[in-house]
């Protein structure tokens, strides 16, 4: 079952369970797709374009997050955590920061790293590697740290 299936499926038992949030943010997770389709003129989207497409949707969740609590809109902060929790459902397992370290440290290696001039190499390796399981500001900074 492809992923945008999956969303419909859950978006329909989460109706007939009359779970509000639940509702709410899977259906505005299918707007989001219906918009991306359209876009891209397809009839159905690949798992990595909604995976890509939650990601950013996710990633709204967290700047919205930080802008609510920043301002003392608790109440907000606290809607925007629950969706954040719907959507993050939908991806990977993210990786502890020993895990990241780690993956790091062996691109590092296997680019063969000497400096910070080589962190856009790194970069580019890290990217295919992490793949959506972390974010590319922490990847960065530890890059950054890790390379002399």
């Amino acid at each position: 079952m492809s992923l945008q299936q999956r969303v419909n499926d859950e978006l329909k038992s989460s109706m007939l369970a009359r779970q509000a949030l639940r509702t709410g943010t899977l259906r505005m997770l299918k707007a989001a797709l219906g918009y991306a389709q359209i876009e891209k003129k397809t009839e159905t989207l690949s798992d990595a374009d909604v995976m890509t497409l939650i990601q950013r949707e996710a990633k709204k969740r967290r700047d919205s997050i930080e802008e609510f609590e920043k301002a003392g809109r608790t109440e907000m902060a606290a809607n925007e955590k629950a969706e954040l929790e719907v959507l993050s459902e939908y991806l990977p397992k993210a990786l502890s920061a020993e895990e990241l370290e780690s993956l790091i440290r062996e691109i590092i290696t296997e680019v063969g790293a000497t400096s910070k001039k080589d962190m856009g190499a790194v970069m580019k390796a890290a990217q295919s590697k992490v793949d959506g399981r972390a974010d590319g500001k922490s990847v960065s900074a530890l890059v950054s740290r890790l390379l002399p």
